[in-house]
């Protein structure tokens, strides 16, 4: 072969193996999260949301004066159809950030963000890349999941901290109230001797796996199946958990084999999934800083309540009227120390580990916020806390994703003694509630809080007249529901005695079906309502939106 043979080979060689090099580049697909510009042209409208939401969802938000807004609606059909003529594939589409989850090569994400359609996308970059080392990895699991301990123990304990073996001696134990746990799997959770009555009672209502895009959520991870047992189990004289007679919606947002931002877009859609069915109370114990990616690490400055994707997700949930409760994070021996996201979120439950001693863990991650907000909320038994793992053992683990899930079983259980009260209601019981609300710390927050206490703040602060002994700050509405009624009383607490009220009856719609003041002179006064009104739920609201209830017509 000669020299100008050999160099023509060679240049063919690399011109070939570029060409083949540019065909993988060009082959390898990512996933982004991709932000359209509006929702104009959309077919869905607030006044008719059944379409898109549950009955459940919309009866949660007209309970609590919530008004639908577009951030409601679905993204636009017509917008996600160009994307997909990409050849892209489609994940998901997110309503409340407005965004689609796709997975695209580099060709069809520069078609993508050529749309008229297209704003940009999340992050400016891909939510996956690089993989942890074993080393690294196995590290982050740790600091994510907690760690199980073999120590065997009854489960008294952890529910006598909070006073829940109280709050089950009266009666209350989320029965009614419907919970969704977004967590990494849920292995044998189907099979597990512990959560049987929820299975043979069918009050697991639905599951979904939001990472692979299937229904089976039991052959995952089995950080999900601990965090489930410890707030829904009934095995006496074993295991029972704060919330064992609520129902259950099992979702899987978080890969265990990696950590990165696609997560929290994962979780954004699952909470979204989560309000569509009407769901109460969120549970999710998981938390970020630190990503596979070192580039997409968060820092403490970050935990401010309004950055982190996941974060911003919290608290579009919260403002459905679902309560979201999230664990603080299993950092505070370590050189982050801090809560993680969401815990920084401004509406969210974020909860601290004690030992059974009420000695707070070492591992428990602290706060405050990056603003100075009191961060962790409050604490509960994280440390040898007993659960029952995939095995179906009674055992026991560490961490404040075990701690997490006995307040959001308080919570629920909560709600149900307290359906008058709004999700933000409950929240603030909560915080008033936990023993050291006078002198909140970054390592306890408010303290540990207990049924008792949190019904004692509820009964002086918003309870009716006549409950508990108590003089009403309120207004209170009845009745309600109106039944064939064409007439409604209210009831004038002290902060409306003696005033002129606006008071405006609109339903979920924001159609107006009555409006004028009033003079709150005596202890109560009559409205007579419009004979037309049809049956459904209609909100009252009193001087600018400053109060409202949710009325139910029901014919």
């Amino acid at each position: 072969m000669t020299g100008n043979q050999r160099g023509k080979w060679l240049f063919v060689a690399m011109f070939t193996w570029l060409f083949m090099w540019s065909g993988m580049v060009q082959a390898q697909t990512a996933k982004y999260l991709v932000l359209l510009k509006d929702k104009t042209g959309t077919p869905f409208t607030t006044d008719k949301p059944t379409a898109y939401l549950s009955q459940r969802s919309v009866d949660r938000r007209s309970r609590q004066g919530i008004a639908l807004t577009s951030r409601d609606l679905p993204v636009n059909p017509s917008y996600v159809s160009q994307i997909r003529q990409t050849g892209a594939k489609v994940w998901y589409t997110s309503r409340w950030l407005n965004a689609v989850l796709v997975e695209a090569n580099s060709t069809q994400l520069a078609a993508i963000r050529a749309l008229s359609s297209v704003k940009g996308v999340e992050f400016n970059r891909a939510l996956r890349t690089a993989r942890l080392s074993a080393e690294k990895q196995t590290n982050a699991t740790q600091q994510k999941f907690g760690m199980d301990a073999f120590n065997y123990g009854a489960s008294l304990s952890q529910i006598q901290m909070l006073g829940a073996d109280a709050m089950h001696d009266q009666g209350y134990n989320g029965k009614g109230m419907l919970v969704a746990i977004l967590d990494a799997g849920f292995l044998n959770s189907n099979t597990n001797p512990a959560l049987s009555p929820l299975f043979s009672d069918k009050r697991v209502v639905v599951t979904y796996d939001f990472v692979a895009n299937e229904t089976s959520v039991y052959e995952d991870h089995s950080h999900g199946n601990n965090v489930f047992s410890i707030m829904a189990s009934f095995k006496e004289n074993s295991l029972i958990g704060p919330a064992y007679g609520a129902s259950y919606a099992l979702l899987r947002t978080e890969d265990d084999n990696s950590e990165s931002r696609l997560e929290e877009a994962n979780w954004l859609i699952a909470a979204e999934y989560a309000d569509s069915l009407g769901v109460d109370v969120i549970n999710t114990s998981l938390g970020y800083n630190q990503f596979d990616n070192e580039a997409d690490d968060y820092t403490y400055a970050d935990m401010n309540g309004k950055t982190t994707l996941i974060t911003r997700a919290a608290d579009w949930a919260a403002a459905t009227g679902m309560i979201v409760v999230a664990s603080a994070g299993n950092e505070g021996a370590s050189a982050w120390k801090y809560i993680s996201a969401p815990a920084d979120a401004d509406s969210v439950l974020a909860v601290g580990a004690v030992g059974s001693t009420k000695a707070l863990a070492s591992f428990s991650s602290i706060g405050p916020s990056a603003d100075g907000r009191v961060k962790p909320d409050v604490c509960a038994q994280g440390a040898l806390t007993v659960l029952s793992n995939q095995a179906g053992t009674v055992t026991a683990g560490n961490g404040t994703s075990y701690s997490a899930p006995l307040i959001a079983g308080l919570v629920t259980a909560f709600w149900q003694s307290q359906p008058q009260l709004t999700a933000m209601q409950v929240i603030d019981c909560i915080r008033r509630a936990g023993d050291r609300f006078s002198s909140p710390t970054p390592q306890f927050g408010y303290g540990i809080p207990t049924f008792a206490a949190a019904t004692e703040v509820a009964r002086a602060k918003y309870l009716p007249m006549g409950v508990g002994g108590n003089k009403p700050t309120e207004a209170i509405v009845f009745p309600n529901p109106l039944g064939n009624a064409n007439a409604l009383q209210i009831q004038w607490g002290a902060e409306f005695t003696g005033k002129k009220v606006e008071v405006a009856l609109t339903d979920v719609a924001g159609r107006v079906w009555l409006q004028q003041s009033v003079m709150a002179n005596e202890p109560s006064s009559k409205l007579t309502l419009p004979m037309a009104m049809p049956q459904g739920s209609y909100v009252l609201k009193m001087n600018d939106n400053e109060r409202v209830r949710v009325l139910k017509v029901i014919k």
